[in-house]
């Protein structure tokens, strides 16, 4: 009896053991009152979520996650030039101060009553003072006194036809004005652009490039103008308006350099003629004159240039001609783009740099639009000289 005792008891004890073993650890542990529900989820979203982000909106039917197309910027359009052919005669408006103070004046003289010799001196010094050169204008004058004893033509129609004659035939009609820009055995046409500080040359190189689109050319630019933080920019705004691409290099890099990189680029792609932008440059500094020529140099190693194109500001005069001949002694001039013979320009210089240099003016600049460039023609620019209005005789 007693046994059974002993173990009930320590059977009890453990029981009561056990049970305090559960309670007391409960006890203490005191439960953290709960952060409120606002200050969970905003602390939430700043640590792990950053800023709020828009989901994509839902198709309303499916309820799939619909994602907004990607903007896509549409490319600028190409501009297509107008046509070359015809282009001096669309403009020969632009030609009316040079025609006033040119033809009309040397009309005026031609149709008195009597051609003596005080009349005489006074047309050569019209030919003179329109930037003829004396040259090329004593030999018009003393053709014009020939034809007119001869002939005895008197009418305001016969002397300006004889005029006109003589004009065309000093501007020499045979001279080849074509530009050469059509490429050969699987190598682009190079044309090289040079020219003075100050005559337009970028620009009317972009405007050339225009010409050579007009023409059915595909074009590619080279920016060799390296010394002129805007030249690059300003030339490839110019070719993209036609779809050219423009190859150009880092500020003060080297034009030669530059110049050969994009006759490169032109042979890979396939293009039919590469333009190449030079800096313009003072003739009577040596170092870039010689530069000019490693251009030319450089260049030559992908094969020979095609065209070598001197702009001059028709508005310079003869001060023009000496520029001339300078860069025909480095790097052989081909043909000469005459500008702004829209403004004060005397139409004469065309005559003189023909006759001075025995290089063709192959292109003529008749305004600021983009299309103000075009072939040379003699007759239709003579013609438009001169003019068509009737001129009465003096009394």
């Amino acid at each position: 009896m007693t046994e059974y005792l002993l173990i009930a008891l320590a059977l009890l004890g453990v029981l009561i053991l056990g049970g305090l073993g559960l309670v007391v650890p409960r006890l203490r542990r005191r439960p953290q009152p709960p952060l409120p529900e606002t200050e969970v989820d905003t602390r939430a979203g700043q640590d792990l979520a950053g800023p709020p982000v828009e989901a994509p909106e839902a198709d309303l039917a499916t309820g799939i996650l619909v994602e907004p197309p990607p903007v896509v910027e549409a490319p600028p359009a190409v501009e297509v030039p107008e046509p070359t052919a015809g282009r001096l005669v669309r403009l020969r408006s632009r030609l009316s101060r040079s025609q006033n103070a040119f033809g009309k004046g040397l009309l005026g003289l031609l149709s008195r009553d009597r051609l003596d010799e005080d009349t005489w001196e006074e047309i050569e010094d019209s030919l003179i003072t329109a930037d003829v050169g004396i040259d090329s204008t004593r030999e018009i004058v003393d053709r014009l006194r020939e034809r007119t004893r001869v002939l005895g033509t008197r009418t305001v129609d016969e002397l300006r036809a004889l005029l006109a004659a003589e004009l065309v035939n000093a501007l020499d009609p045979a001279l080849d004005r074509s530009l050469r820009t059509a490429p050969s055995d699987g190598v682009p046409a190079v044309v090289l652009v040079v020219g003075v500080n100050g005559a337009g040359k970028t620009t009317t190189c972009g405007k050339i490039a225009r010409v050579l689109v007009a023409d059915g050319r595909s074009v590619l630019l080279g920016a060799a103008d390296t010394f002129r933080a805007a030249a690059a920019d300003q030339l490839e705004t110019w070719g993209g308006r036609v779809g050219a691409e423009t190859v150009r290099g880092p500020e003060a890099a080297d034009p030669a350099s530059v110049a050969f990189d994009a006759v490169k680029r032109g042979i890979d792609t396939g293009v039919d003629t590469v333009l190449i932008d030079t800096a313009g440059r003072l003739q009577n500094k040596v170092g870039l004159m010689d530069e000019l020529g490693k251009v030319k140099r450089v260049v030559e190693k992908h094969g020979p240039i095609d065209e070598t194109l001197l702009v001059l500001d028709a508005t310079t005069g003869q001060n023009g001609l000496e520029q001339a001949r300078v860069f025909t002694e480095v790097v052989n001039v081909t043909g000469v783009v005459l500008t702004k013979l829209d403004g004060t320009a005397k139409g004469g210089i065309v005559i003189a740099v023909q006759r001075k240099l025995g290089i063709p003016v192959k292109l003529v600049g008749l305004g600021e639009g983009k299309d103000d460039l075009a072939p040379f023609d003699p007759a239709q620019f003579v013609d438009a000289l001169l003019g068509t209005e009737p001129l009465a005789r003096d009394a």
